[in-house]
């Protein structure tokens, strides 16, 4: 894989005991070391006139003037430094990077993948938020636009709702976003019952599972509703908002996805582009275990490298397929 990386992501300091550190790249570097095929590339900084087509932008300046004054404690969860305004330029030119190659065409082996921070799906239009700034996959789907997408479809697994992400396109009918997160976990948001508003309903999907759900209850999510419905939507790009916080082992999470698991939802999503001739192009959010996080990133490469990974044994839970049934109400999949 192409992965889009830049020193300057390391500058954002959230301190000592912060799980969102810097750690998680250097981890994710060194994984990669071990494995053949692993391309980085650089990229400019989000033009800071895109960044305005997706926050507000009052909100933009307030957030450069905090960063200028030396940053500190935006909200409980949210720290800055100084730095931390080139940082989150930086992280978002990144997913910049990976939405205009992936329709550039590099695929295959080449498919992007934007290692930056800080994340971005929790930065709402006006504000920041859970470890979040600049929404890095909102800019990417609004350079995607820009150029020669006609409809973007964002897959957010990060085991936190993005809520930042559907707040920006909720009356957007140029962009699908779907989620599978955990219920009862921050921010709260991502009901099922939230589908998108005026021309826009229809465009949003949440999968609200309990804690618990585990590889084949996020597969059957995939298989029986997200899948359909962004074939349905035929996009032209498709980008992954990819946390790996949902992994059985994340120190912040209850889910119980195995690192095969993020294997199989990798191999599920390009097949979906092969049947949507669609572009795919991947964001890092979130992952708070270094072992885990890592370890997940490297099997999404090796998938891209030819790895098959293996499918489990489980039947679907009997709380997800409530889920699954609520979801067939709402019209997407079926019962």
């Amino acid at each position: 894989m192409n992965f889009g990386y830049r020193e300057v992501c390391l500058d954002h300091d959230t301190g000592p005991r912060h799980p969102e550190s810097p750690d998680r790249l250097r981890a994710i570097r060194r994984a990669l070391k071990e494995n053949h095929g692993v391309e980085y590339v650089t990229a400019d900084d989000a033009d800071i006139d895109l960044v305005r087509k997706v926050h507000d932008a009052d909100y933009i300046e307030e957030f450069r003037e905090f960063c200028d004054d030396g940053g500190g404690n935006w909200d409980a969860d949210t720290v800055a430094v100084e730095e931390t305004w080139d940082a989150a330029l930086a992280s978002a030119g990144l997913a910049v990077w990976a939405a205009e190659a992936a329709l550039d065409g590099n695929s295959g082996r080449n498919t992007p993948f934007s290692l930056g921070r800080p994340p971005g799906h929790h930065a709402v239009g006006d504000d920041a938020m859970g470890f979040c700034f600049i929404n890095n996959a909102a800019v990417a789907a609004q350079a995607a636009l820009e150029a020669d997408a006609e409809r973007v479809a964002i897959f957010d697994w990060d085991v936190h709702h993005g809520n930042g992400t559907q707040d920006i396109f909720y009356d957007r009918s140029d962009v699908f976003y779907a989620s599978i997160h955990e219920d009862g976990l921050y921010p709260g948001t991502g009901d099922v019952a939230e589908t998108g508003t005026g021309d826009a309903d229809g465009t949003n999907l949440n999968v609200k599972y309990k804690p618990g759900a585990d590889t084949a209850d996020y597969l059957a999510a995939i298989d029986e509703c997200i899948a359909p419905a962004i074939e349905d939507y035929d996009p032209d790009l498709l980008l992954i908002s990819a946390g790996f916080d949902a992994h059985e082992h994340d120190p912040i999470s209850r889910m119980r996805v195995s690192t095969e698991g993020y294997g199989a939802m990798t191999d599920r999503m390009r097949s979906l582009t092969d049947a949507c001739d669609a572009a795919l192009g991947i964001i890092l959010e979130g992952g708070y275990g270094l072992d885990t996080l890592s370890d997940s990133v490297t099997t999404v490469h090796e998938v891209f490298d030819g790895y098959q990974p293996m499918e489990p044994d489980d039947d679907v839970s009997d709380d997800a397929r409530d889920v699954l049934d609520d979801l067939a109400d709402q019209g997407f999949g079926s019962k």
